[in-house]
């Protein structure tokens, strides 16, 4: 199975830090993020990777060339203007002739890919997305009831509990028709367009560690990470042991 990694957007939510580089270089530890999703992918057993490259995009080639250091196979397209969160597809029709993985450029997890691929062919569906629990704290208070009338109840600063979307989606290869040829096109544009048609649009939900390095709360609680330095052939990322008790100790403070 094959992976697209997208790393071809500008990283606003990065600024200043992105301006002198793209978000999937930045460092966790002494790793770039990209390093990081790249030996994640070969711990799953995926080795052909497409890196789909936009702002500053010739740092990321530069950096990891053909992947062969780190034992995978990288090739990569490179977008002449944004095309959005999943528009880069557009430019791979003819590569993606069978069901592969998608994931932006810029998250850490431990989610196990088999188990949500074998999910993804049991569902039959389309879409495969992954989702994990985050809780909002709202900065109101929150009344219960409908208008100009009595109040029901009252909550002050409630958190809610939502699933969100991880970044990791699988797809199969027909759904690349639906993805405009280059124009800006949303993940969030495919699936309501897919969900009008009634495709199978199906969530995965993951109970582990997640990071959304684009956050800056989130770049920093990866800081925070007991990350070592491998040799890059050997896939491993960190110290098991040790990355247990830092996702626990992460979960428990979200």
């Amino acid at each position: 199975m094959k992976a697209v990694i997208q790393c071809g957007g500008f990283g606003s939510r990065l600024m200043p830090y992105a301006m002198v580089l793209p978000k999937p270089l930045m460092p966790v530890g002494s790793h770039p993020v990209l390093e990081l999703l790249i030996g994640w992918l070969r711990r799953n057993g995926i080795s052909e990777i497409i890196i789909t490259t936009g702002y500053l995009g010739c740092l990321i080639k530069t950096l990891f060339g053909d992947g062969s250091k780190w034992g995978v196979d990288i090739t990569y397209t490179e977008e002449a203007g944004p095309l959005g969160t999943i528009g880069s597809l557009s430019l791979l029709r003819e590569v993606l002739d069978e069901p592969f993985i998608v994931l932006n450029g810029d998250i850490l997890t431990d989610l196990n890919l088999e188990r949500m691929i074998d999910f993804h062919h049991e569902m039959d569906a389309a879409v495969t997305i992954a989702t994990v629990a985050r809780q909002t704290k709202l900065d109101y208070g929150v009344l219960d009831g409908a208008p100009n009338t009595w109040i029901e109840s009252f909550r002050e600063k409630p958190s809610l509990t939502h699933s969100v979307s991880m970044g990791v989606y699988c797809l199969n290869p027909d759904v690349i028709r639906h993805v405009p040829r280059e124009m800006p096109f949303g993940f969030d544009d495919l699936v309501l367009r897919l969900l009008a048609r009634q495709a199978h649009v199906c969530s995965f939900r993951h109970d582990g560690f997640w990071l959304d390095i684009g956050r800056l709360d989130d770049f920093r609680d990866a800081q925070a990470l007991p990350w070592i330095n491998p040799l890059p052939a050997q896939g491993n990322i960190c110290n098991p042991d040790e990355v247990d008790i830092a996702q626990e100790n992460f979960v428990s403070n979200l």
